[in-house]
């Protein structure tokens, strides 16, 4: 939820990349929602399952969200859609399952870096363009839990890069992080348009499109699926709902005196066990969720049966940081939702798209 922040792009259209995926459908429908006249680019527009519910808005907006075909690897692939468009919403992003990994730095790295050149260089090529909102993430921050232990006073701020991740370990998270500096040095090398990054923590909250792909999306499944009904390890995560990703994108796009990096995170962070508490109190007969938290030396013990390496394990299990977000609520205006409305609406959704597809 945001706060005032005056309109001040509305003019003319604007363009949102990765349209069908989780944030950028949340995304376009709150711009539509707003009277943006909207451009949205999709990988195919033959897709019905992902282009169906952008055509649903469509419909409900008519003459204003028109539809592109845009390949990220492509050069020039933006430029149709991008002509005459004043701000740029950078959310389309390449990703793939850890299994589905077998090169970080050819799957994961070169594909982001390049993906992102090939929107920098239509932004370049676009005269109209005056502001890019990057969507990035807290993994451009820090690598692993552990690194924010060493920052000042363990807690999580905008000014720190993550160092630690490489193409063999963590190649989402270093692929975002160079994408994201690629992304500012084009930036401050000229001085026609400015840009904004936003970087959420975990994004959870209800999805547009069943058929997205996205590590926010399946990475609480294992929870939803009765994995940890025995019991919740102690994991927790920086925490956002996607509606409040969105109203964030669009105040950084509205206030001229938006700039810089901001996270997107509630102050606190949210465990597993906090999780099935909060879906038990509205489910409390589902079996698959855990009615106690586990202790850690089982997690340690079985956790690489379950592909959690040594390494991972001691990095993130049990360790908890603060995080500054009052970039973001002073800047932005956003007031963040209560954890608990957006743990209950992610379940909710899932247990839809689970009933849809039986």
């Amino acid at each position: 939820m945001a706060e005032g922040g005056a309109g001040v792009v509305r003019e003319g259209p604007v363009l949102v990349t990765g349209g069908s995926g989780f944030v950028g459908s949340r995304l376009v429908d709150e711009l539509l929602e707003r009277g943006y006249h909207v451009r949205a680019t999709v990988r195919s527009l033959a897709d019905a399952a992902k282009v169906g519910p952008l055509t649903e808005m469509a419909g409900r907006h008519p003459g204003r969200l028109e539809l592109f075909e845009a390949d990220l690897l492509a050069a020039g692939s933006f430029d149709e859609a991008m002509a005459g468009c004043r701000v740029v919403f950078h959310v389309a992003s390449p990703f793939l399952m850890p299994e589905q990994i077998k090169d970080g730095r050819r799957d994961v790295v070169e594909p982001a870096v390049a993906g992102t050149r090939n929107v920098l260089a239509a932004i370049e090529a676009t005269p109209s363009v005056e502001r890019l909102v990057f969507t990035s993430t807290v993994g451009a921050i820090f690598g692993d839990y552990a690194d924010v232990l060493e920052m000042t006073d363990r807690t999580l701020t905008e000014r720190y890069v993550n160092t630690t991740s490489t193409p063999a370990d963590n190649p989402y998270h270093y692929a975002k992080t160079l994408a994201e500096q690629t992304a500012w040095e084009t930036a401050r090398a000229q001085d026609r348009w400015r840009m904004v990054s936003v970087n959420p923590g975990l994004v959870l909250g209800p999805s547009l499109t069943p058929a997205s792909e996205s590590g926010s999306l399946f990475l609480v499944d294992e929870l939803f699926k009765g994995y940890f009904c025995y019991g919740a390890p102690d994991f927790a995560f920086t925490f956002v709902d996607v509606r409040d990703v969105a109203a964030a994108h669009i105040a950084a796009a509205e206030r001229p005196e938006a700039h810089g990096r901001y996270i997107l995170a509630r102050p606190e962070m949210v465990s597993f066990r906090q999780m099935a508490r909060a879906l038990l109190a509205v489910r409390p007969r589902d079996p698959r969720l855990p009615r106690w938290g586990l202790p850690h030396w089982p997690v340690r013990l079985l956790g690489p049966a379950f592909g959690l390496t040594q390494d991972y394990i001691r990095k993130h299990l049990g360790i908890r940081f603060a995080v500054d977000n009052r970039r973001s609520t002073d800047e932005l205006g956003i007031v963040y939702r209560p954890w608990e409305e957006t743990v209950v609406d992610h379940h909710r959704a899932w247990l839809e798209r689970r009933r849809a597809g039986r």
